[in-house]
């Protein structure tokens, strides 16, 4: 009898004790899908969560800085030559590849370079800020000093007043040696004239409608907030919610569509599965953030023209027959809903944009190559891409890329902005791009917790990560 007891409280030990195992397996199971060296799916609460390793992001953020540098440096050379009158003034071409640069539609130059080439800073000498990159170093600033996830339109507004120049206050900048000195505040466009709102007291989103701001429409939302994306790894639902007000500064309608897109583009390039080749990842993206288009929105029909006129085109090379059909297309007869006005609009330069992307096939050194040579406000285009694809190959990957192991990693924003602290007193320039990289981190860090309930395993050095929304359309 006392047997039969004994071998029953050990089977009914055994199943309790399997039970148990199975639920801290389902509750705490670590094995996963594994997406990419920098992410893997694993079950955390019987939920979906992406784990991310915060060291490997590091590294990408730091290639972000450094792919938009040369990016925006090299786009800047041809920035405004060509925007659309072929007849007097011929599109660029890849036969104009280190040739001499040609004056601006405002009859200058750069400064730093005077032939249409790639253009690198090497050690010893800082990164310029440009408005492809000062802002968003504000924003992420402006997270790291207030320990905000999100920034509010009050906040937004006084970083804005306080580290941006008026006209009337600005420096006295000379573009070049013998040149006389003007006053320049570096915003332009639809970004000046939320500034003024700014110091009128108005606040985002009031600051980009159309009755307040007649140059929504303009490209300058691009540049000021695609660096949002990244502070949300895999889930564009966040970046866009963390975008929202920065992108609603000076943009709206198809401007602020073409900011999200960009937005969103940087928020899933950490999820992207890198077994595929740099094609199929950027084709992926790109399609990934064509859903939050409006359907029937003229942004959308630019995508899907311009996807086909690279899919149909047989030799892949020749990009500037895409370019040339999209200046016949947008800028001439006004299709898809699109009425040209300004060189600086979103709509002409999403529509470049997407050449140099589908053309550059991931290729990062093409890619910003295409888009020097598209036309239009070309550093833009170029910064982009230089941004994402420096970030999805990181700070070796684009060493690598370009052949040069020498390239500066020091940051120069007082060149443009104002009232940042010096976090590199010994060198020239405030900062460094591992810097700005490290303390992203931290950013990451709140916004994972705060806005996504997910969680930072210190010990392991990753982020987990809730599995992300389905992406909608606004």
């Amino acid at each position: 009898m006392e047997l039969t007891k004994l071998f029953l409280y050990f089977t009914i030990l055994f199943f309790l004790s399997a039970c148990a195992a199975s639920v801290q397996q389902e509750a705490t199971q670590q094995e996963a899908v594994q997406v990419s060296p920098l992410v893997k799916i694993v079950k955390l609460n019987k939920y979906d969560h992406i784990v991310v390793s915060r060291a490997d992001y590091q590294d990408k953020l730091h290639g972000f800085w450094l792919g938009q540098s040369i990016a925006n440096w090299t786009g800047l050379v041809t920035e405004m030559d060509k925007v659309g009158t072929p007849a007097t003034m011929p599109f660029y071409t890849d036969e104009d590849w280190g040739s001499k640069d040609l004056p601006a539609i405002w009859g200058e130059g750069v400064p730093h370079s005077n032939t249409i080439d790639f253009f690198f800073v090497e050690k010893g000498q800082p990164w310029g800020s440009d408005d492809d990159t000062d802002i968003e170093y504000m924003y992420q600033y402006l997270h790291e000093q207030l320990q905000v996830s999100l920034l509010s339109a009050e906040q937004i507004r006084t970083g804005w007043l306080t580290h941006t120049y008026s006209e009337e206050d600005a420096p006295l900048f000379k573009k070049f040696p013998d040149s006389k000195a003007i006053k320049e505040n570096f915003l332009w466009e639809a970004n000046q004239q939320a500034r003024i709102l700014m110091q009128q007291g108005m606040l985002s989103p009031e600051t980009s409608e159309p009755e307040n701001n007649p140059k929504y429409m303009m490209i300058d939302a691009q540049l000021t907030t695609e660096i949002l994306g990244l502070l949300a790894p895999v889930r564009a639902d966040v970046a866009l919610k963390i975008s929202h007000l920065p992108i609603r500064v000076s943009a709206k309608y198809d401007a602020q569509w073409i900011a999200q897109f960009y937005v969103t583009m940087h928020s899933l390039a950490s999820k992207v599965d890198t077994s595929l080749s740099m094609q199929q990842q950027t084709l992926w993206l790109a399609e990934q953030a064509r859903l939050i288009l409006p359907e029937h929105s003229t942004p959308a029909k630019m995508y899907d023209f311009i996807k086909h006129s690279y899919q149909v085109n047989a030799d892949k090379n020749d990009w500037e027959k895409t370019r040339d059909e999209i200046y016949r297309r947008y800028q001439v007869n006004g299709t898809d809903g699109y009425v040209y006005k300004d060189p600086f609009e979103a709509g002409i330069n999403f529509a470049a944009s997407l050449v140099s992307l589908f053309y550059g096939e991931g290729d990062i050194v093409r890619t910003i190559q295409i888009g020097t040579l598209a036309g239009w406000d070309s550093d833009n285009p170029t910064a982009t891409w230089g941004g994402l694809l420096g970030f999805m190959i990181g700070k070796t990957g684009v060493e690598q890329a370009f052949g040069h192991d020498n390239l500066s990693e020091s940051y120069w924003i007082h060149r443009t902005r104002r009232n940042f602290p010096d976090h590199t007193p010994n060198q020239k320039g405030e900062d460094s791009f591992p810097m700005m990289a490290q303390r992203a981190i931290k950013v990451i860090d709140q916004v994972v917790v705060e806005l996504m309930q997910g969680q930072v395993d210190v010990e392991d050095n990753v982020w987990l990560i809730p599995k992300a929304k389905t992406i909608t359309k606004e």
